[in-house]
């Protein structure tokens, strides 16, 4: 089920506690000694850093689908996100974004700006295999790292027409496990993208949307509307869950989507944003014939976005941040962070994730 620590941080026992969330998901994950010790590090240093830098905020920890989603390394990753609504770090030029690449330890566009770095989040870069961070002035900073069995290859990358994914996901009022979960699979040159909101909350939410996750992993290959019915006889017996499906195959340029229940969804594309419908229904509760599949060209700038009722439909995409070059799960973090702002709970369980293109310099 997916467990998420939810971290407050204020002060040097928000550290303390950031750290042993990073060494629970790090175990859980099935991270080695060493790897779980980076975590622990990784960890450490970003909440360091908002209690330094940002006057507080939140770390969100878990174990995550790997941000290429190829079979020869689908193990998955402690994924540790830092978000807050401070100043914008002074230790990045204010409104830039850094991401870097586990393989080499390079900044992703090789600017060296990333010498701007604080000491605190060098070691972030370094340790990390893959770090990103955005900072805007007056908004605050979200950053996002991933720490793996091992470093991701360059020969592990799934080539030119590669997709990178990636996801937030905030339990209701700080709940160990979230009732919404995402995944990404792959089979040879076609990408799903899902992400299934359990019926309800707590436990048994999880245990529907979890059920979501192992039923597709079992059918990679399948288009929407059929994976959408191998999930309604799987999630039999649970709760059921809202899920929504897209699937791009990479050599056509073609995007399949088709959902049930009320995940949102939405594709950037030319400038501008789409909302992509799903019908009603509950995948495992209600015998429905499988909802009709949305074609659609899929771009180099294209962005999918599919989240849970957590967050409003009528949210809007973050100002400054220019998809697909942006980290997909920074993307989601900042999201999630600027729609409810500084004051303000999430409502229920919120989970976003993204597909976009890889850009060419990380392909």
């Amino acid at each position: 089920m997916t467990r998420v620590w939810d971290v407050p941080v204020e002060d040097a026992a928000g550290v303390s506690a950031a750290r042993s969330a990073a060494e629970e998901a790090a175990a859980l994950a099935g991270l080695d000694a060493p790897r779980g010790a980076d975590a622990v590090t990784v960890a450490s240093e970003l909440a360091a850093n908002l209690v330094e830098h940002a006057g507080g905020g939140r770390l969100l920890v878990e174990a995550v689908p790997p941000v290429r989603p190829a079979g020869a390394h689908d193990a998955p990753v402690v994924q540790i996100a830092a978000v807050d609504h401070g100043p914008g770090t002074a230790e990045t030029p204010a409104g830039r974004d850094f991401g870097t690449d586990g393989a080499t330890g390079t900044p992703r566009d090789g600017h060296p700006a990333v010498r701007t770095l604080g000491s605190g989040l060098r070691v972030c870069h370094r340790v990390a295999d893959s770090f990103a961070l955005h900072a805007a002035p007056g908004r605050g900073t979200a950053a996002v790292a991933r720490i793996g069995a091992a470093p991701v290859l360059p020969a592990q990358s799934a080539g030119p027409d590669a997709v990178r994914t990636g996801g937030i996901n905030v339990p209701l009022g700080g709940a160990a496990l979230s009732g919404d979960a995402w995944t990404a699979v792959r089979a040879g040159h076609l990408v799903t993208l899902m992400l299934a909101d359990g019926l309800g909350h707590g436990p048994e939410a999880a245990r529907a949307s979890t059920a979501a996750v192992e039923a597709l992993r079992e059918v990679p290959e399948l288009a929407p509307a059929a994976a959408l019915r191998h999930l309604g006889e799987a999630l039999r017996g649970t709760r059921g869950a809202a899920v929504a499906l897209a699937r791009l195959d990479t050599r056509t340029g073609r995007l399949l989507f088709a959902g049930l229940g009320n995940v949102g969804a939405r594709l950037y594309t030319g400038g501008s944003w789409r909302t992509l419908l799903s019908r009603p229904g509950i995948v495992g509760v209600h015998r429905r014939a499988a909802p009709p599949e949305t074609d659609l060209a899929w771009a180099p700038d294209a962005v999918l976005v599919l989240h849970s009722d957590g967050l409003p439909q009528r949210w809007t995409p973050p100002a400054g941040l220019r998809p697909p070059a942006v980290d997909p799960a920074v993307f989601c973090a900042v999201t999630v962070r600027d729609t409810f702002g500084p004051a303000a709970q999430v409502r229920d369980d919120t989970a976003v994730a993204a597909l976009t293109t890889t850009p060419p310099d990380l392909s």
